[in-house]
């Protein structure tokens, strides 16, 4: 993938603030089963799929983009793209497989190599 990609992510990210609206461990508010594994919030002064900020993810390693997700919710009718931040590959399979198994929607991790 190119690299610019990258850069401008993190660029994105950076001069952005990070809202956690769904810290690890939190149900999500329209569906108690659904516990996010990780902290989980928005990009404040950007705009996703949705209207609202980018959605972005926050693993446990240093603070840099370290991969995305395409996912596709058929019952919504809705296609997004989120930011995995300091996830390390590990976390971004569990992240991928939350959606995938958990929450029923299909998810694609683009993971960037070197980070």
């Amino acid at each position: 993938m190119n690299p610019q990609f990258w850069l401008d992510l993190e660029q994105l990210v950076s001069s952005s603030e990070l809202l956690i609206d769904r810290p690890k461990g939190s149900s999500h508010p329209r569906y108690a089963d659904l516990i996010y594994p990780f902290d989980y919030g928005e990009l404040l002064g950007t705009s996703g799929g949705d209207g609202a900020g980018i959605d972005i993810w926050v693993g446990t390693l240093e603070k840099s983009v370290t991969g995305i997700l395409a996912t596709v919710d058929t019952e919504k009718r809705d296609s997004e793209t989120k930011i995995l931040l300091g996830c390390s590959r590990l976390e971004m399979q569990q992240i991928r497989d939350w959606y995938n198994h958990v929450a029923l929607v299909q998810c694609l991790l683009i993971e960037r190599e070197n980070p």
